[in-house]
């Protein structure tokens, strides 16, 4: 497997890095985990790193919004996600999502670009209606698990992530990975590229650890990010509404 020296990120809030929050306000998450460990196995050559996801886009506006500016960064690999919002809606229309997911990893590979297509990670074992988007997520990810056999794909496959679905790794609204679970995904990702997976990252002690305590949905738990994303849904807000990306262009990842 190719060293990667330029990386691009597209999708919504699994990418942008929502739940790993940061003491300024901002965000980390998996991808800039990712960048890190590219970086540190690169050193002393140089890595650039974008980051273009905007939380609660659907596939089709991370495809229309996102897809054509990565490509014109012209990274040597583009990370792609999507479907996690569309499979979260009262109604999917699988195969349309199936559809314009394939057509924008072929349209990674004809630009020349490696194409990093990775399943999000599965929160239904915490969620109100789990067992329907499970289902719904398994299918999506069947579905799209044979573009890994083309040429230029790395498919990472978080969702059948069994470890991944522990409750230590989820942030409070019980949707979004935590700090531990951003850097496992990270540590999927760089065990698919071949790249060493940081040890101070102590993804393999937290691992290794007792699972913890499923969490109850309390009242209080609907109030605060149950009611709110309904509401959302039921006037056609996002919570990306306003928002940009949080790193439009190539710049070199710090150590």
């Amino acid at each position: 497997m190719p060293q990667f020296r330029s990386f691009v990120a597209i999708g919504d809030s699994f990418t942008e890095g929502v739940g790993d929050d940061l003491a300024d306000g901002s965000v980390r998450g998996w991808a800039d985990f990712v960048a890190v460990g590219l970086a540190q196995a690169a050193a002393p050559e140089r890595v650039t790193y974008a980051n273009l996801a905007i939380r609660g886009r659907k596939l089709g506006p991370i495809i229309d919004e996102q897809l054509e500016p990565a490509i014109a960064l012209t990274p040597e690999m583009i990370s792609f996600n999507g479907g996690g919002n569309d499979i979260m809606r009262p109604k999917m229309p699988t195969d349309l999502v199936v559809s314009r997911f394939r057509g924008a990893i072929e349209r990674i590979r004809a630009a020349g670009i490696h194409a990093l297509m990775l399943s999000g990670a599965n929160p239904t074992d915490h969620l109100p209606l789990g067992s329907v988007f499970d289902k719904r997520g398994v299918a999506l990810t069947a579905a799209l698990v044979d573009l890994a056999d083309q040429p230029g794909v790395t498919f990472v496959d978080n969702f059948s992530d069994v470890g991944l679905r522990d409750i230590r790794y989820w942030s409070p609204d019980k949707l979004h990975l935590n700090a531990l679970g951003h850097a496992r995904v990270a540590s999927n990702v760089l065990t698919g590229l071949g790249v060493a997976v940081p040890t101070e990252w102590g993804v393999e002690e937290v691992a290794a650890g007792p699972a913890g305590e499923k969490g109850r949905r309390t009242a209080a738990y609907y109030r605060e990010y149950v009611l709110p994303w309904i509401g959302r849904r039921l006037t056609g807000r996002s919570s990306g509404d306003g928002r940009a990306a949080k790193r439009a262009t190539l710049e070199p990842v710090a150590l």
